[in-house]
């Protein structure tokens, strides 16, 4: 009798990462993985190197010194935050917690792959709620609560799109959620949002016991090589997470990197201004072109091509020249690309080749 693996595994679609590669090309333009054009801090890069010194040693299993250093930064409280391999694996922890075979989890139509992949890995069945205007809609995902419904994922700003919920709209979701859903708040691009009505989501952390705020060191901190991810979450939810999670899920080196990434303010507060700069640029000019841009928040935008085959032929075009952007067809958006707002010499190559492409 052959090998049974547990409901959903089959079915769960793999996770296909951004390229960074051309053929023939030794250094492309990548934007396509939402990452810091200027790396990590100088500071985490020499705590990394520091670290590796002491291998032979098991990491610290509580993340004690990353924790407070988070805490410290953000002004929480160090015993609410959990630590991860990358927000990937508190997502993954957080959905084998509080679902299963015969429950639902809920997120919205273009939200991040990894909500659906993880739902279906755990046997539980994944539901879309429509967008409006490429928008995650409050009112649609509280019509799509059930009984069944036991997680609802919500990425603000949302990737791939980059539009994002103000703070009375992501309440008014959290207001309306059964005591028994959990709401799990993806802000893995909070730093880049320079809005007055947004939340990353500690203040709803402290005002509802069901709701959890997810953060990442993968995009402004330029870790995403060392994986590191972390969450706030009151205590109840807090200790299911610790009594799940593997007891080393850090190594030494990537909690030395995070620990360093959170005390260089400079280094972060460069990125938001170059983003700032870059996104408005790389915005208005693919906008004199044509092309379609949604207004984003984030670290990237979505161009979009009125067709699957023109953004097809765009993306090409512009990997050919050595500018890797990400196809978006994986999102129910085949006529988009999403580009990375990279450094200043790699926005400006993007538009001059979409100015040759667009003839």
């Amino acid at each position: 009798m052959p090998l049974v693996p547990r409901p959903g595994i089959e079915k769960a679609p793999l996770y296909i990462p951004g390229s960074h590669s051309v053929e023939g090309i030794a250094d492309p333009a990548i934007l396509s993985a939402n990452e810091n054009p200027h790396g990590a801090s100088p500071l985490a890069r020499e705590a990394y190197m520091k670290a590796a010194a002491s291998m032979q040693r098991y990491p610290d299993g509580g993340a004690t010194e990353l924790r407070n250093a988070i805490a410290t930064r953000n002004g929480l409280d160090p015993d609410r935050i959990v630590c991860g391999a990358g927000s990937d694996e508190i997502i993954t922890m957080l959905t084998r917690i509080f679902a299963g075979p015969g429950d639902e989890v809920l997120y919205s139509e273009h939200g991040f792959l990894m909500y659906p992949i993880n739902a279906l890995q755990v046997g539980a069945t994944p539901v879309k709620a429509p967008e409006t205007d490429l928008r995650t809609d409050v009112d649609a995902l509280l019509a799509h609560v059930t009984d069944k419904t036991k997680i609802v994922f919500v990425a603000n700003p949302n990737n791939p799109t980059g539009s994002y919920l103000p703070t009375d709209e992501l309440r008014r979701l959290a207001n309306g959620l059964p005591e028994n859903v959990l709401l799990v708040i993806d802000a893995a691009y909070a730093e880049y949002v320079v809005r007055n009505d947004y939340t990353a989501g500690p203040d709803l952390v402290d005002e509802f016991p069901n709701v959890v705020m997810m953060r990442t060191f993968s995009k402004i901190y330029g870790l995403a090589a060392v994986r590191l991810g972390w969450c706030y979450a009151q205590r109840p939810v807090i200790d299911l997470m610790n009594r799940l999670r593997s007891p080393f899920n850090l190594s030494t080196t990537a909690q030395a990197a995070g620990t360093a990434a959170m005390q260089d303010i400079a280094h972060t507060e460069k990125a938001i201004a170059h983003n700032s700069q870059w996104l408005s640029y790389l915005s208005e000019e693919l906008k004199k072109l044509g092309i379609e841009v949604p207004p984003s928040v984030g670290n990237f935008l979505i161009a979009g091509f009125g067709t699957k085959e023109t953004a097809d032929a765009a993306y090409a075009f512009l990997k050919q020249r050595g500018v890797i952007a990400r196809q978006m067809g994986g999102y129910g958006l085949a006529d988009y690309i999403r580009i990375t707002i990279g450094l200043e010499k790699d926005c400006r190559l993007c538009v001059d080749i979409l100015k040759d492409f667009k003839g």
